[in-house]
């Protein structure tokens, strides 16, 4: 079965958020690049709007949380968390929060975007170049590399792809280089 017909078999022709039956699409949460079942969910042309684009959203119209906030789907638990996190300023999506429960692996998808973080909380990695870095971007190594602990050397011009960022230090990201997972230094890497 393919993947939209399975998720409108899950989504029964609405949005999984807001129960909008219009304007339906798929919609893959960030920063998960491939369309899979867990990290997509059914959602309506205003959802998308306003979870793309934070300066446009309507608090009110996400009072529909209150109840999908409970489904039992990853994609959909992901997408309520983020938007009662950008909202928690307003009070009642703070308590929806409270009561909300996510798995341990599914709460770091979650916080991987980094929503629901102050503004000068955030922490902004950058390349060598000063470009901005996010989760699940490409870069190149700019210099040959000794990896601690190991005898490897990561050979300048590597390309590392699906990056993680460090939640804790803007210089340090994540990434595999061969089989190896290795920490990296933002400043010996260049965005692709």
């Amino acid at each position: 079965m393919s993947l939209e017909r399975e998720l409108n078999k899950r989504a029964d022709g609405q949005c999984e958020l807001c129960k909008n039956e219009e304007h339906l699409q798929l919609y893959t949460l960030e920063p998960k690049k491939d369309q899979s079942i867990k990290d997509t969910l059914t959602a309506c042309k205003t959802c998308v709007e306003q979870i793309e684009n934070p300066e446009i959203t309507d608090a009110n119209h996400w009072r529909c949380l209150n109840e999908s906030m409970w489904s039992e789907h990853q994609a959909v638990q992901v997408a309520a968390w983020r938007m009662l996190s950008r909202l928690r300023k307003e009070g009642w999506p703070q308590d929806l929060l409270d009561m909300m429960y996510l798995e341990e692996d599914v709460l770091e998808f979650a916080k991987s975007t980094g929503e629901g973080e102050d503004e000068d909380d955030k922490l902004i990695h950058r390349d060598v170049n000063g470009v901005v870095l996010e989760n699940g971007d490409s870069v190149v190594l700019i210099k040959d590399l000794k990896v601690k602990g190991s005898s490897m050397v990561a050979k300048q011009g590597t390309a590392v792809r699906n990056i993680r960022l460090d939640r804790e230090n803007e210089t340090y990201i994540e990434g595999k280089v061969g089989a190896t997972q290795i920490v990296i230094i933002t400043e010996y890497v260049k965005k692709i």
